[in-house]
C-alpha cells in the first residue's frame, strides 16, 4: 500500500471527487456536483483558479483530497473550501496530512491563515472535532444559516 501525493488535477479527477464526497455521506447532492465543479474550473483555468488542490491516492485510488483557495481582498488569509477523505481511509492520519500539506502551501505562498467553514447540526460533530483536534478555533456561528436549524460554523487556523 503506497500513499502518493500530488497537487495537479487530471479530468479523470472530477468523477473521482464527486464520487469520494458522495461516500462520506457528508455532503448534499448539490454539494457533490459542486466538488466536481471546483475541479472543473482548476482543468479550465489553470493557475489563474481561484482553486488549488492536493490529492492523496493509495495506490492509484483517490484516499482523499483538499480543495483551497486564497481570499480575493485581503492580504493574507485563505479558504478551505474542501477536505475529504475516503471513509476506508480515515482514522489513519490522512486528514492530518493533507492539512500539513495545504498549510505548508499556504505558508510558502505568504499565507497568515486560513479558513474552514461547517454545518452546526449534530451530523457534522466529527467534523467540528476534527478541526478543533487539528489547531483550529471557532471564530463565528451563524445561526440558520443553511436552513431554519442548520448555521454556518467558520473555523480559523493561524500560521
Amino acid at each position: 500500500m503506497t500513499l502518493t501525493w500530488r497537487t495537479e488535477v487530471i479530468a479523470a479527477d472530477v468523477a473521482k471527487i464527486r464520487d469520494l464526497c458522495a461516500k462520506t455521506g457528508f455532503f448534499s447532492p448539490a454539494e457533490v456536483t459542486m466538488s466536481g465543479e471546483l475541479v472543473e474550473a482548476r482543468l479550465d483555468d489553470g493557475d489563474a483558479s481561484d482553486y488549488d488542490f492536493i490529492i492523496a491516492e493509495i495506490d492509484g485510488a483517490l484516499a482523499g483530497y483538499t480543495c483551497f483557495g486564497r481570499i480575493e481582498g485581503t492580504e493574507s488569509a485563505f479558504d478551505l473550501f474542501w477536505i475529504a477523505v475516503d471513509p476506508a481511509q480515515q482514522g489513519h492520519g490522512i486528514g492530518r496530512q493533507l492539512l500539513a500539506r495545504t498549510e505548508a502551501i499556504i505558508v510558502a505562498a505568504g499565507g497568515s491563515r486560513y479558513y474552514a467553514e461547517t454545518s452546526s447540526t449534530p451530523a457534522y460533530e466529527p467534523t467540528r472535532q476534527f478541526y478543533l483536534r487539528t489547531g483550529f478555533r471557532e471564530v463565528a456561528h451563524v445561526k440558520d444559516f443553511y436552513k431554519p436549524g442548520d448555521g454556518k460554523l467558520i473555523y480559523e487556523r493561524l500560521v
